[in-house]
């Protein structure tokens, strides 16, 4: 997955305004403006997209770990320079404070079978033999599963 489709689905999933996304991002120490964030949102083939960059992906992420989790003691977290699947998927389990049980809750909620000990592997470190990338389709469900999970419904 691509790093806009990641920002779009989570601010689909939340709700987020644009006053709440910058403040995301300022909380993750990247301080942006209105536009910028709006051409990140666009669609690819806008002539205003911007594509996102790791490093900016990764401060909104740890900016949403601040909003919903607080700040922690000691220096503030540096955005990684370059993000996977398994990292973005850590930090959302971190921001959302969700244990394995829950992220295979949410999970079967849209129907997608994944098994602890797959769960597992993704969160291992890279050189542990059990370590497994995450694979683009299985971010794809987990964000599929948050918009089903957090997102106000609007059915009446």
């Amino acid at each position: 997955m691509n790093n806009n489709d990641i920002l779009r689905s989570l601010r689909y999933t939340f709700d987020f305004n644009d006053e709440q996304m910058i403040s995301i991002f300022k909380k993750g120490a990247l301080e942006v403006n209105r536009e910028t964030v709006s051409n990140w949102l666009k669609k690819d083939d806008d002539p205003a997209f911007k594509a996102i960059y790791d490093v900016d992906l990764a401060a909104f992420l740890n900016g949403l770990i601040v909003k919903n989790r607080g700040k922690k003691e000691g220096e503030d977290p540096k955005p990684e320079k370059s993000l996977n699947n398994n990292v973005v998927f850590r930090k959302l389990k971190i921001a959302l404070n969700m244990k394995d049980e829950d992220i295979l809750d949410a999970l079967d909620l849209i129907g997608f079978r994944f098994s602890k000990h797959e769960l597992s592997a993704l969160f291992r470190k890279p050189t542990q033999s059990q370590f497994r990338p995450c694979k683009d389709q299985v971010l794809r469900y987990f964000l599929k599963s948050l918009q089903v999970k957090y997102r106000p419904s609007t059915e009446s």
